[in-house]
């Protein structure tokens, strides 16, 4: 059964009629607490449509907060004619106090008070709790001993934090040089020992229609703000994907025993955030057409434009668990997701235990590598075994490094590129050969740029320790070719004719 809602804005139980619902978090289904009928609401976001956007469309929750409006409302109770006054600022809801009708702010205002669409909480209270509590228990050793003493999960908050949920019709054209490598070889012995590389380079260009669904941004000039010196609020970001598509129409019942944000940031402060992150969900995809080259792209043209788009203003839910950090003036966060669970938090770091543990691996990792060194060149080795020696010199970097990125968690993020819904159509490429390069010694194409993510929130953005570091060490390069992707006319190890 599907929520009723009469002509004066108020839900009302599918069986018996009454206003008075409440929300069931472990099941995301509304009860009414005057017959006690369970039912669901409908979705009101469902996927599709997006390739008929011409235009910017714009719901009404959505729509541009305007300074100065009154937050104080008067609402006629539709049983009794009573007037309930509300502050907005505080409360969307309330009942009536001679009949009990449950009053709502169903009318969308154009002062971001009330949004277009919430996603019901599904997790319970208590299951966040021992998520929360696991993933500090994990953190124990060198999180602060204040820390320590004053953690409990009793005092979580279940909130509802305010997104723009976009959806865009783009149409995209990419243009470049990438390589595919043709042979690996060594040259030269011992300490003159490197490694060379010859590749084929091609001119590549890609158009195509991209359909995003559901590209969801933070509406909240706080969360926005993403500086990771100042505040944990990239570990509230990390939680996300939502299941965007479940979210049903604005209803204050969902609202009841949580918290809420209120919306501060319009849409044309969005626009900017929407158009980078569209275009790195454009680059993410385009490299299902360009596993051929396997020493990756340089694109010197990247143009997409947006053709239209559908704004809808959501309350989103979240279990957050928050611990200020006197000594660091920062405010720590381990946030769980209301709806799938996943958890990320930021954990107060005994940065004096941890240094000491890392000076004494250092030291450790240096005499053994330096006596490996000695064994190495002592016994006039023509290979690079001496090189393992050199990785003895910075095991105490590494320990804190890898430390420090799992009790603070600084590179967790959305990974929107990805984990945005999203379709590609209508795919006209081009791959000309170039030329045939020898002897380059570096294992990339130069300029490689066809994996970097600038929709990041984060002032660090891609200067974030984990990112930069994946980035550095390779780790999401294409290796993989299959014959069938490769450009019409090459042959292995050959060029194309």
């Amino acid at each position: 059964m599907a929520i009723k809602n009469d002509k004066n804005g108020a839900n009302r139980c599918p069986n018996c009629g009454a206003t008075d619902v409440t929300l069931n978090p472990s099941t995301g289904k509304l009860r009414c607490n005057f017959c006690r009928t369970v039912f669901d609401d409908t979705s009101a976001n469902a996927n599709g449509g997006v390739d008929s956007l011409t235009s910017d469309i714009v719901g009404d929750g959505a729509t541009n907060i305007i300074p100065g409006e009154d937050l104080i409302l008067t609402l006629k109770c539709p049983s009794c004619g009573a007037e309930v006054v509300i502050n907005t600022e505080e409360v969307t809801s309330a009942r009536c106090h001679w009949c009990r009708h449950v009053l709502s702010v169903n009318e969308k205002m154009p002062n971001g008070a009330v949004p277009d669409l919430v996603l019901p909480f599904k997790t319970e209270k208590s299951a966040a709790e021992a998520k929360i509590r696991e993933f500090v228990n994990e953190r124990q050793f060198f999180a602060h001993p204040k820390f320590k003493a004053e953690f409990k999960t009793d005092n979580i908050s279940g909130v509802y934090l305010p997104y723009m949920i976009v959806d865009v019709n783009a149409s995209a054209s990419m243009a470049g040089e990438a390589e595919h490598l043709v042979r690996r070889y060594t040259v030269g012995s011992g300490n003159t020992r490197k490694t060379l590389y010859d590749a084929d380079a091609y001119d590549v260009t890609r158009d195509f229609d991209l359909l995003i669904d559901d590209l969801t941004v933070e509406a909240s000039s706080d969360k926005l703000n993403q500086d990771l010196k100042s505040n944990t609020n990239n570990v509230i970001n990390a939680i996300m994907p939502f299941d965007t598509e479940n979210c049903v129409s604005w209803n204050p019942a969902y609202l009841r025993g949580f918290s809420s944000e209120k919306r501060d940031t319009n849409i044309d402060a969005l626009k900017p955030v929407v158009q980078t992150q569209a275009s790195d969900v454009a680059r993410y995809r385009v490299k299902e057409s360009m596993t051929f080259y396997d020493r990756g792209a340089r694109w010197t043209k990247e143009d997409v434009k947006i053709k239209g788009t559908s704004w809808k203003a959501a309350y989103l839910p979240v279990w957050l668990y928050s611990y200020y950090q006197e000594d660091k003036k920062l405010l720590h966060y381990v946030a769980v997701n209301a709806r799938t669970g996943e958890t990320m938090g930021s954990v107060p770091i005994n940065k004096s235990k941890l240094m000491a543990f890392s000076v004494l691996l250092e030291i450790v990792g240096i005499i053994a590598g330096y006596a490996w060194i000695r064994i190495c060149f002592s016994a006039d080795s023509d290979n690079d075994a001496w090189i393992l020696g050199l990785a003895g010199l910075t095991p105490g970097f590494i320990f804190y490094w890898l430390k420090m990125s799992k009790y603070r968690n600084m590179d967790k993020r959305h990974k929107h590129e990805a984990d945005t819904k999203s379709d590609v159509k209508n795919m006209k490429k081009s791959d000309v050969f170039h030329e045939h390069r020898k002897g380059l010694s570096a294992s990339r194409i130069k300029g490689q740029n066809d994996s970097e993510i600038r929709g990041v929130i984060a002032r660090n953005g891609n200067e974030m320790m984990g990112e930069k570091m994946a980035n550095y060490l390779g780790i999401d390069r294409m290796i993989n070719t299959k014959p069938e992707d490769r450009p019409i006319g090459q042959k292995d190890g050959g060029k194309q004719k």
